[in-house]
């Protein structure tokens, strides 16, 4: 990889650590801001850092993209509030050794969040990771590791855990509006366009490429998988499941109150075009949890009719349904008669704004990296069973799968050499 030594970038995270304990002393000073790195700024990481340019407390030092148009895109969104311009740079491990950092947001390609996350809890930075937080199962417990060792906040993107409405929906359920919830279904649905038979290609001038692919083993650049539709390839993504799904699927979660299943089945395919994706466009996955269900519907290439929104959930309990979506929810009784109905905001300043009061004060998120992992769990383990054929028998206690060999093999992915994260 260009531009630094990975053994001697290690020890330097190291030292970095070191400051670990000036850096939460001077976050927590009402007077100062937390300084943020953006790592990744073509889509989401732009996205946020136009949101926490809105934010008083924090401050984007950095903008890092081994895209070189993105740079100037994530600079002019974190100065869209009139705040100072960061500094753009291709590699964001140069700025794990600036001490003046408090933390690294990891909007970079799923293949990159768990590394990235590690390596900046070692340095002693706290970290905010997009969705889902893993590439692999194994990658959500080395995160887990990582931020109790160094004792770094590490908060995922799923941010309707912060917003009033969803947190007013669990407060109903346990309230016992819907009496025991013993089913939860949530769907993803969207009109997406082939993306087509790509060719190997020359790299472009403006991408790094070889830092692009990060720990990920070397391939080929070909001209129909960045930036967006590497979600659809497994090598990079985790299909639509892990790009979407996984928002749904925690909310679901968190409904019933589980953690681990006990079986995962994933069914369906890729069936709408013919073209390079590798990941299923049309798939339903079943979550057992003991006697309660969870099942999550993933259709990308043909929106809802029914009801009109893209992605929502509805819970099933003993004595009533409820169903919502970004824009409110509505309460059913048993013969289907609705009883209430409520908006409220999905929750991403909140978010963010938790994040970064965390890093002052240490308290637990509300998407603490555990539950980040339990969730992108549920994801590898339907992208698991779906590869594998297999239904999947799982360890309540942890989620590991039982007595399937071939299964087993998808628990960890593969490595550049060298790039392995270890804890």
């Amino acid at each position: 990889m260009p531009g630094i030594d990975r053994r001697t970038f290690i020890a330097g995270a190291a030292a970095g650590a070191a400051v670990a304990a000036t850096s939460r002393t001077r976050a927590a000073d009402a007077n100062s801001q937390v300084v943020l790195a953006i790592m990744g700024a073509n889509n989401r990481g732009s996205q946020l850092a136009t949101r926490l340019a809105q934010q008083p407390t924090a401050r984007i030092a950095y903008v890092c993209d081994p895209d070189e148009r993105a740079i100037k895109k994530g600079i002019d969104a974190a100065t869209s509030n009139g705040g100072p311009a960061p500094k753009g740079i291709p590699d964001f491990r140069e700025v794990l050794d600036d001490p003046a950092v408090d933390g690294l947001v990891v909007a970079a390609p799923n293949h990159w969040h768990a590394p990235a996350t590690i390596l900046a809890c070692a340095a002693g930075k706290h970290v905010y990771v997009e969705k889902p937080c893993s590439h692999s199962a194994e990658e959500g417990e080395l995160m887990i590791a990582a931020a109790r060792k160094a004792k770094r906040t590490v908060q995922v993107g799923m941010q309707r855990r912060s917003g009033e409405l969803y947190k007013q929906v669990i407060d109903k359920v346990r309230g016992g509006a819907l009496g025991e919830v013993l089913y939860a279904r949530s769907w993803y649905m969207v009109d997406r366009p082939s993306i087509g038979k790509g060719k190997e290609a020359p790299v472009p001038e403006w991408l790094d490429y070889s830092l692009w692919q990060g720990p990920a083993p070397e391939r080929p650049y070909r001209d129909n998988i960045l930036h967006y539709n590497r979600h659809w390839f497994w090598h990079w993504g985790d299909g639509e499941v892990g790009n979407n799904g996984v928002h749904t699927i925690d909310l679901c979660r968190w409904a019933l109150g589980v953690d681990y299943p006990t079986r995962v089945t994933m069914t369906g395919g890729h069936v709408r075009y013919d073209d390079d994706q590798q990941t299923p466009d049309t798939v339903t996955a079943t979550y057992q949890f003991g006697k309660k269900l969870l099942v999550w519907e993933g259709l990308s290439w043909s929106r809802p009719y029914v009801r009109r929104s893209s992605i929502g959930i509805e819970l099933r309990g003993e004595a009533g349904t409820l169903y919502v979506d970004d824009g409110g929810y509505t309460v059913y009784d048993p013969s289907g008669k609705e009883i209430e109905k409520h908006k409220a905001d999905r929750g991403d300043a909140a978010h963010l704004k938790d994040f970064l009061d965390a890093v002052r004060d240490g308290h637990r998120t509300a998407a603490d990296i555990e539950d980040g992992h339990k969730s992108a769990l549920l994801c590898h383990l339907g992208n698991i069973a779906y590869r594998t054929g297999s239904i999947l028998k799982t360890d309540p206690s942890n989620g590991h799968i039982q007595n399937n060999v071939e299964a087993e093999k998808f628990w960890q992915r593969e490595y550049r050499p060298g790039w392995k994260p270890t804890v």
